[in-house]
């Protein structure tokens, strides 16, 4: 199912994920599903499910986006992506000032700003039609789904993914809120951050409140 990803704020842990995903699509031996599948048995509870790197190609975004504030940001961030070949150069790198049409070009959004600016970038006159019926996943620390909820129309399903530290160098755990079983869209976007965070270690799905317990080793922020 291709979709185009959209990371808005893309710093480290922006450049991480994006990383992660580029490199598996281009390996010659992607992981395959039934290697997802023998891993997720039905009888494990989501609560408590850890995966490896063992990501549904299928669920991998095809085209990408990144965006920026500053001139300079997004010169330095095409050179990285570029240095990474394979897909790298194929990773359009916008500034802020294009974060509506960003977004309103994407299925899936990734917010990696900084804190303090994810009021005033998702307030932003346009965004929240840019949002509809989308899959927003945030891994700013500090800022909660209810938060977020308030910012955002109620046909878009905001998830929290908290990856750690050792994340960067794909030896991470990230723990993502849980989905509600009661959505439709539950097994499609479980796929996608499956294949989005496990790239960087083992993703591990809970409830959000216990989301602080279970990434002691570090946040990304």
């Amino acid at each position: 199912m291709p979709y185009q990803l959209c990371v808005l704020g893309c710093g480290t842990m922006g450049i991480a994920v994006l990383s992660g995903v580029l490199d598996n699509l281009s390996s010659p031996n992607p992981p395959s599903a039934s290697s997802l599948s023998s891993e997720s048995a039905p009888s494990t509870p989501m609560g408590s499910l850890i995966l490896d790197a063992n990501a549904n190609p299928a669920s991998l975004p095809d085209r990408f986006i990144a965006t920026v504030n500053r001139a300079e940001s997004a010169k330095k961030l095409r050179r990285t992506f570029s240095d990474l070949g394979g897909l790298g150069p194929t990773v359009q790198v916008r500034q802020a000032t294009e974060n509506v049409k960003s977004v309103q070009e994407s299925d899936v959004i990734l917010l990696c700003c900084k804190p303090q600016l994810a009021a005033h970038l998702l307030l932003a006159p346009g965004m929240s039609e840019a949002l509809e019926g989308k899959l927003l996943i945030s891994i700013l620390a500090g800022t909660t789904i209810r938060m977020m909820r308030d910012w955002v129309p109620s046909s878009c399903t905001v998830v929290r993914g908290m990856p750690n530290t050792p994340s960067k160098i794909r030896e991470g755990m990230t723990v993502v809120s849980s989905l509600d079983p009661e959505n439709p869209k539950t097994p499609v976007n479980r796929e996608i951050l499956m294949a989005l965070f496990t790239p960087l270690g083992k993703c591990r799905f809970m409830d959000e409140k216990q989301e602080t317990d279970g990434i002691r080793g570090g946040t990304a922020f």
